[in-house]
Formats: structure tokens, sequence, C-alpha cells
């Protein structure tokens, strides 16, 4: 028995891979384009938007597609909240954490050397913003809409069916 993919779902599918592949291309570009090296906390923001991006590709060759989706759009969320955290932390709101973000590996393999000659990227200062509200700020309302509105759609699938 073939499991047909609902408009909702096929609608949550699509924006369950556009919005992380969106947002981490955004960030990407803002770090190779534009110079704006991502501290520790950006970091965290990017690794639950690659586990979507796998997700939710995998959603167009796997069934079933809902609960693929669905922990995608959860990991959507993930990087949201991280991404609210972080932008708390720059605007003062609460205190950060602070980690060194050197790779041992930049200076040759010379862990001293690389951690002697890193620009230092501090998580508590916006490198950039529009409207007054940082890269993670935006991450936070993108990604928190956006996985909000894969869950909702796919729980419209149900009523869709009916």
């Amino acid at each position: 028995m073939t499991v047909s993919v609902t408009p909702p779902v096929r609608a949550a599918r699509v924006l369950a891979l556009a919005l992380p592949v969106g947002l981490l291309g955004g960030a990407l570009v803002s770090q190779y384009v534009f110079g704006l090296q991502p501290c520790e906390m950006c970091w965290w923001q990017r690794y639950p938007h690659m586990l979507a991006i796998v997700l939710a590709g995998l959603a167009f060759f796997w069934r079933p597609v809902a609960p693929l989706v669905a922990v995608a759009a959860l990991a959507i969320l993930t990087s949201g909240l991280i991404g609210g955290f972080h932008a708390g932390v720059e605007y003062g709101w609460w205190q950060g954490f602070t980690a060194c973000t050197a790779s041992p590996m930049a200076a040759g393999g010379d862990p001293l050397a690389a951690i002697m000659n890193a620009p230092i990227i501090r998580c508590d200062v916006a490198p950039w913003s529009l409207f007054g509200i940082s890269l993670a700020g935006w991450n936070f309302l993108f990604s928190t809409a956006g996985a909000l509105t894969v869950f909702g759609l796919l729980a419209a699938r149900r009523s869709f069916v009916r």
C-alpha cells in the first residue's frame, strides 16, 4: 500500500527543507562574503539546521514523511531557541557562556600559535543587526515561526484527510 502525501505535508516538507537551507546559507554568506566570523553560540545554532536539512531531504525519498518532517521541525525549533538565548546574551539580558573558538589546527597544527593568533569572537557582542535585531535574534524569529508553521501544517493533514 502506498501512502499519499497530502498537500499540507508536502508544504511542511518543503518549508522544513527551505528554511534551514536559507538560514544556514545566509550565515555562510555573512561569514565568507562579509567577514562576520561566528562565535561559539553561532556554531551551536548551525548544527540543528544541518540536521534539519538532512532529515527534510530524506523526507523526499523515504516514507513515512511526517515523522521525518516533524523531527526536522524540532531541529529548526532547537536552533531558534539557541538563537533566542544567544540574542539575550548579546542584548545583555543574561550571562552567556565563555569559550575559546580557536581551532588548534589553524596555525599548521600548533595549538598555542592558533590560540595566540586567533581573532577574539565574543558571543555577547552582535557583529551586525537590522532594525536593532541581531543575526541570532533573526534566527530565533525565523526558526521559531517556521518550526511552528511546519507543526501546524502537519497537524492540518489530519483534518485534510477527513
